[in-house]
């Protein structure tokens, strides 16, 4: 009888998800110390930039210098093709930092030399290095009024992005207007833009990091995020009797899209944020709220985490991923012209909404950067 006896394994082997945020140049540096001093769990935190100066002031445990001999630590003088050149120098050390990680954010002010130029250059060594991570870049747009050679430098590095990263999350700088006022310093308004950068990425690596009732774990969002195309990213926050309501209503709409814009996504991943008081009933409503407005035959996925510094607050993180190109040029055009008063300055915001860009269709020499066929394409003409 007791050689028949089942035998159980108790001695389970598993390990966590390694999530990993690059801050490339100025820009993604400064959102990465937004992130630092946000205390965010289970993430490694990297630094990368060509200059030295900025490297010190980083509060990144780690960092690195790239283009060393090609900058000497000086910069690059916002020529995004220097900033490649740097990345491209150090590509050995990048591979190392890269080459562990499950989940890898790239996150870059675009416009400028070295977040635009070397930010893909980094996507690009991820997937090389290790074709099954998921690799998602945030990114922002910079402010209209930085000038047209900013805006096309950007323009460049967002395509550039595309081409390496699974999705690509685009903020544009000039919605950040419409959560200031006119005595809003312009400190103020940078660290705003950092800040969209630092809840992006938060939304997305609490879903799997922080412990709660019902986990996400990292293959969820793989399944919703990996070559998803099109897709957005929703936070939403309240407080009171309906908060719950409130907060999907949040997360869900967007004065740059239409109002039902998840009808058209193929996956979409929730996550409930708030104090272990949250009731079963505000789940249930909150997710019955969103699924009405979804897609029937979407994949939905939710997951709950425990944060007990928020008190009566409870946030809600959706994302949407598999919308067509064409329906989201649509919706934002419509949702922009939306998003302005009668002067046409921007309205106040009630909840953030991202927009994910996909990667870009094949046909043209990626090996090069997109500044770099550009510029051959003038001296042909």
């Amino acid at each position: 009888m007791s050689e028949n006896r089942i035998r159980y394994n108790n001695d389970f082997r598993d390990r966590e998800a390694v999530i990993k945020v690059i801050g490339v140049g100025g820009g993604g540096g400064n959102a990465v110390n937004r992130m630092v001093d946000a205390d965010i769990r289970l993430v490694e935190f990297v630094a990368v930039n060509t200059d030295a100066q900025d490297l010190r002031r980083s509060k990144a445990p780690n960092r690195i210098q790239i283009g060393e001999s090609l900058t000497k630590g000086l910069g690059v003088g916002g020529d995004p093709a220097k900033g490649a050149a740097a990345a491209t120098e150090s590509v050995e050390l990048l591979r190392e930092a890269v080459a562990d990680a499950d989940l890898l954010f790239v996150t870059a002010g675009m416009g400028g030399g070295t977040g635009t130029g070397a930010a893909p250059v980094v996507a690009r060594t991820a997937k090389e290095s290790n074709p099954n991570a998921l690799v998602i870049g945030v990114v922002t747009r910079p402010f209209g009024f930085e000038g047209r050679t900013r805006a096309e430098q950007a323009q460049a590095g967002i395509h550039e992005m595309r081409s390496h990263a699974d999705c690509l999350l685009v903020i544009p700088n000039d919605h950040i207007l419409s959560e200031v006022n006119r005595t809003t310093s312009t400190e103020e308004g940078y660290r705003l833009a950092d800040d969209v950068l630092r809840q992006a990425i938060q939304g997305i690596s609490d879903v799997i990091t922080r412990a709660g009732a019902i986990n996400v774990d990292f293959m969820d969002v793989r399944r919703i995020m990996s070559k998803s195309g099109e897709a957005l990213i929703g936070i939403g926050s309240a407080s009171g009797p309906q908060r719950h309501i409130d907060a999907a209503k949040k997360a869900i709409h967007s004065p740059m899209l239409e109002s039902a814009v998840i009808d058209g996504a193929k996956g979409i991943l929730v996550n409930f944020t708030a104090s272990r008081a949250i009731m079963m009933v505000e789940v249930h409503e909150a997710m019955e709220y969103i699924s009405k407005n979804a897609n029937p035959e979407a994949l939905i996925k939710y997951g709950q985490a425990f944060d007990d510094t928020l008190g009566d607050e409870l946030k809600i993180t959706v994302i949407a991923t598999g919308f067509t190109a064409k329906r989201n040029d649509l919706a934002g055009e419509l949702g922009r012209r939306r998003a302005l008063d009668r002067t046409g300055r921007p309205r106040r915001l009630d909840g953030e909404a991202l927009r994910l860009e996909p990667a870009a269709p094949s046909g043209e020499d990626f090996d090069k950067p997109a500044y770099l066929r550009r510029d051959k394409t003038r001296r042909l003409q």
